[in-house]
C-alpha cells in the first residue's frame, strides 16, 4: 500500500496526512461540511456523509486524518460505508430499472434523487478513491444489488495518485474488468468519461487535462468495441484549457449544481439506451 505524506500548514502547526486524507479533508473545507464519524457514515444511505457546517478546524481535520488512515489500513476498498445500506436496500422490484452509480466523490456529491426524481437510481460514490478501490468493492456495491444498468465513472483520483502512482493503462484495467463483471452479471454498462480538470488543489502541478483526453479516448474506443454506451461529459463541460469552468464548478474539479445539471441529461440518455438495448 502507497502512503504519500502530504503536508498541511495552518496556525496551530503542520499536520501530515496521506494524499488521500489531504483530498478528503481538502475537498471537506472546499464544500464547507463536517466530516462524519466512519462508523456513522457507513450506516447511512445517502449520497453524502455531511451537513452544512464551517470549514472543519485543524483538529478536526487530525482527527478525521487518524481514522482515515486507520480505515485504509483495514477496510482498503472501503466495504464498509455501504454493508449495511446495500442489506437493507433488497432486491428490486418487479419492473425496476434499478441503476447503480459506481465512482468517487464526483458521485459521491450527485444528488440523484434531484436530477432524476422518481428513479431507482443508487449512488454508491465515495470520496476520493481510485479504480482499484472501486473494483474490490463492485461485487457488494453492484452486483449483489442486482441493477439493470451500473453507471461507471473513474478515473479523475487514479490521474491525481490519490492511492499511490498510476499509469493510465492501469486505469483502462480496472474500468475494463469493472466493465467485464457487470457483463458477467447481466449488468448494462455505461462508461462516463472523466469529467475535465486542469489542475487539482490537493495536487497541483499534475496537469491533468491531457492526461484525461487520452484516459477518455480509450473509454470511447473500449465501448465500442465492447458495445458498451459511452458517455461524453467531458466534451459538454470542458473550458478552453480542458478544463472546468467557474460556472460548472467552485473548485475546478466538483461539479455544481450548474454542472450536474449539464451531467443529468447525458447520463439519463446514456442509461435509457443501454435499457433499450437491453436482455
Amino acid at each position: 500500500m502507497h502512503f504519500l505524506l502530504c503536508t498541511k500548514k495552518t496556525g496551530m502547526g503542520e499536520v501530515r496526512m496521506s494524499r488521500g486524507s489531504f483530498y478528503a479533508a481538502w475537498v471537506a473545507a472546499a464544500m464547507g461540511v463536517v466530516l462524519v464519524p466512519l462508523g456513522a457514515a457507513a450506516q447511512q444511505s445517502g449520497s453524502t456523509a455531511a451537513t452544512k457546517a464551517p470549514a472543519p478546524s485543524t483538529a478536526q481535520i487530525a482527527a478525521w486524518q487518524n481514522a482515515h488512515e486507520e480505515q485504509m489500513k483495514n477496510d482498503w476498498p472501503w466495504l464498509g460505508r455501504f454493508k449495511q445500506a446495500d442489506e437493507m436496500l433488497g432486491a428490486p422490484a418487479a419492473g425496476e430499472d434499478r441503476v447503480v452509480f459506481m465512482g468517487d466523490s464526483i458521485t459521491e456529491g450527485w444528488k440523484l434523487e434531484e436530477s432524476f426524481p422518481g428513479k431507482p437510481y443508487v449512488n454508491r460514490g465515495i470520496s476520493g478513491q481510485t479504480s482499484p478501490q472501486m473494483l474490490l468493492r463492485f461485487r457488494q456495491d453492484v452486483i449483489e444489488l442486482e441493477p439493470k444498468v451500473v453507471v461507471i465513472l473513474a478515473g479523475t483520483n487514479d490521474i491525481a495518485g490519490n492511492t499511490g502512482p498510476m499509469t493510465l493503462k492501469e486505469t483502462e484495467d480496472n474500468l475494463a474488468s469493472m466493465a467485464d463483471l457487470a457483463t458477467a452479471h447481466h449488468i448494462k454498462v455505461v462508461l462516463c468519461s472523466v469529467t475535465p480538470a486542469f489542475d487539482f488543489p490537493w495536487h497541483p502541478e499534475q496537469e491533468p487535462a491531457e492526461k484525461i483526453v487520452a484516459l477518455n479516448q480509450w473509454i470511447k474506443e473500449y465501448a465500442a468495441q465492447k458495445d458498451y454506451v459511452y458517455v461524453d461529459y467531458h466534451s459538454a463541460m470542458k473550458d478552453e484549457r480542458g478544463g472546468l469552468p467557474a460556472r460548472l464548478s467552485k473548485d475546478g474539479v466538483h461539479p455544481n449544481a450548474a454542472g450536474y445539471a449539464v451531467m443529468a441529461p447525458l447520463a439519463e440518455a446514456g442509461i435509457e439506451k443501454a435499457l433499450q438495448g437491453g436482455e
